[in-house]
């Protein structure tokens, strides 16, 4: 299978050691490395492929646990800058009583966030399968251009472009600059994942069938759209398809998406799928990846963490 990298921040998640309390009610947090972009990388080695991390950690302690917790995994990390400019990026979680999480990140600049376009070089992009990126690392700062070369060099060289939005809100002053860079940022992927939960917010529907014109627009040629327990679905211009949700007790939901989305990831690779033949997927084989997918989900939030809960191919079968 061929390599899949991904750009964005790599940092430090602050998990609570209560759940249904509001962030200042909590009274610890125990540190683990997390990124919705590494968690994606991280599915992917669980099952067998090979991932590569685009990112810049700060010249710290938490950067370098950054560091070892990708090589212990089996994350690339040789295109892993370190710099004394800012400290790695750290976010704290809570998860309240309603069962929403709440957010307070540290990342005034963080490292990730400085990574420059020059940074990007072609010559890592020859022989991919897939390039993934999401929302959090596209504000005004460097590592947006650093985003938007990086696409460039992917669909150049033929890979799969994947976008998972991920919003969160709480990293912009301004809940309409993050809409415009979605919708700006979208239309330069092949694949984009969106959750029923942002789904009105990036295109003001509240149906999937009403958003897909704004979604199927430009490059992209496969929509995944998923509603946690209650499945997901897939949509392309000439099929469609759905799979059910896996009912189980949810211990931590944490870096769920991101492995739905890695799973997925790792399906297509595997079956050899390529950008120019996204758009003749099968029904049968988008049931069969979003199934899977949803099994992946469904074993990872019965353990803690994202990475360390992922569940192996062997695991899977």
């Amino acid at each position: 299978m061929k390599r899949l990298l991904a750009i964005g921040e790599a940092l430090i998640d602050f998990i609570p050691s209560e759940h249904g309390k509001a962030m200042k009610q909590v009274s610890s947090f125990a540190p683990a490395v997390g990124g919705a972009p590494a968690n994606v990388c991280g599915a992917y080695v669980k099952l067998g492929g090979m991932a590569s991390m685009i990112t810049q950690l700060g010249d710290d302690p938490f950067g370098d646990k950054i560091a070892d917790e990708f090589a212990l995994c089996g994350i690339g990390c040789e295109y892993v800058k370190r710099t004394r400019a800012a400290n790695t990026s750290l976010a704290f979680v809570a998860l309240k009583e309603d069962g929403n999480r709440e957010f307070s990140f540290y990342r005034k600049p963080g490292a990730d966030m400085l990574m420059e376009a020059s940074d990007i070089r072609e010559d890592w992009f020859g022989d991919i399968f897939g390039l993934h990126f999401c929302s959090v690392s596209l504000g005004n700062f460097p590592m947006k251009e650093a985003h938007r070369r990086a696409i460039a060099y992917g669909r150049q060289a033929g890979a799969i472009v994947s976008f998972d939005p991920n919003l969160r809100l709480a990293l912009w002053e301004d809940p309409d600059e993050l809409k415009t860079v979605v919708r700006e940022f979208a239309p330069m992927a092949h694949v984009i994942k969106v959750s029923d939960e942002e789904l009105e917010f990036i295109t003001g529907h509240t149906e999937i069938k009403e958003a897909l014109p704004m979604l199927l627009a430009g490059e992209t040629k496969l929509v995944i759209y998923t509603k946690g327990s209650d499945g997901a679905e897939c949509y392309t211009h000439e099929a469609s398809a759905s799979a059910p949700g896996v009912k189980v007790k949810a211990v931590d939901t944490t870096g769920a998406g991101d492995g739905f989305i890695g799973s997925f990831l790792y399906c297509l690779s595997a079956d050899g799928v390529t950008a120019d033949t996204l758009d003749r997927l099968t029904e049968e084989q988008m049931r069969r990846y979003l199934a899977f997918a949803n099994k992946f989900c469904a074993k990872s939030v019965m353990g803690h963490g994202a990475i360390a809960s992922y569940p192996t191919k062997e695991e899977m079968e």
